[in-house]
Parts: structure tokens; sequence; C-alpha cells
């Protein structure tokens, strides 16, 4: 089952999302997509990894994500994709796909079966605040709203988080 967790940032996403992987049959495993560009990324990447449990394996992939969410698949067990904006915005700089959304369903497709293994995808929610300011913004923010509607179509599960808060979206919410 796809779990999907949408939020805006400081929203309490990743820590729901912490909670459900530990929740979830093990293997526990952390699928980390961010790139530190700066400082302050990389201190709040180090946060991350220093709250979780010694036991999660964490697997950094960017760009590849998608290959390895398909590897990871045939060990079952709870999978925590971290984060779906920071895997499309690793994509920008690569023409590693044509269709975001399409590779994402191919992707995730054996987590979306009835029987497959537990995926639970963050994603920052795009369309609540103000228009961006130049197009590459624009573009991003379609992109990802595009790719976060394909996720929610597969998941069993979507919550928004808002302050600490899920609400349920889609599913049960347990």
């Amino acid at each position: 089952m796809i779990r999907l967790l949408l939020g805006g940032v400081r929203s309490g996403k990743s820590a729901l999302a912490e909670k459900l992987l530990l929740a979830g049959q093990a293997p526990h495993r952390v699928l980390a997509t961010g790139r530190a560009l700066d400082f302050a990324f990389r201190e709040r990447i180090a946060a991350h990894k220093r709250a979780r449990p010694a036991g999660v394996a964490v697997i950094e992939a960017g760009v590849t994500a998608m290959d390895v969410l398909c590897a990871e698949a045939a060990r079952g067990g709870t999978l925590l994709f971290d984060s779906l904006d920071f895997w499309l915005f690793a994509c920008h700089d690569h023409s590693v796909m044509q269709s975001p959304a399409e590779t994402l369903t191919t992707g995730m497709a054996a987590y979306a079966a009835a029987d497959g293994p537990e995926l639970i995808v963050v994603s920052t929610e795009v369309g609540l605040g103000g228009i961006g300011a130049s197009a590459a913004m624009r573009r991003f923010a379609d992109l990802l709203g595009t790719c976060n509607q394909a996720v929610a179509g597969l998941a069993g599960d979507v919550r928004l988080v808002v302050a600490g808060c899920a609400m349920p979206l889609k599913g049960i919410a347990s």
C-alpha cells in the first residue's frame, strides 16, 4: 500500500512518516532524495539522520530513486520515500524521464498492488500559496502538483499534515 503525506515546510509530515515507518513491517528503510547544496540544508539533512533509529537503513538515491524503488519492492517491509519534491528537484538538471508522473507510476507500481509492500511518500503540497515569480518556479510547482496527483491516485491513504495534525483526504487514516 502507498501512503502519501502532503504538507508545507515544517508541517510535521516527516515526523508522522517516521512514526508510520516504524509501525510498519520490517525491514524498515528510508529512501532519501535530498541533495545538500548549502550549509543550512546539510544541517537539515543531518538533523533528519540523527532523529532516525540506528536500525533503519538509509538509501541515498537522488535521480535513481525509481530504480531503487523497483529493486527494494522485492525485499518487502516498509519503505519511506523522503521526499517526492526533492526527487523532482534532483531530476531537474537531468533528462532522466519524459514524464515524471509516468515515471512515478512505473516506479511505484509494485507498492500499489494489493499485496505489495508498504511505501510512505512525503511531499510538499503546492498551490496553497502565491504564484512563483519565475517561469522555472511555476514549472516546478506545476510538475510537483502533477506528481502529487499521480501518487495520490495510486495511494490507499492520503493525508494533509498541517501544524503537526494529519487530516485524512483519502482512504482510512490509522
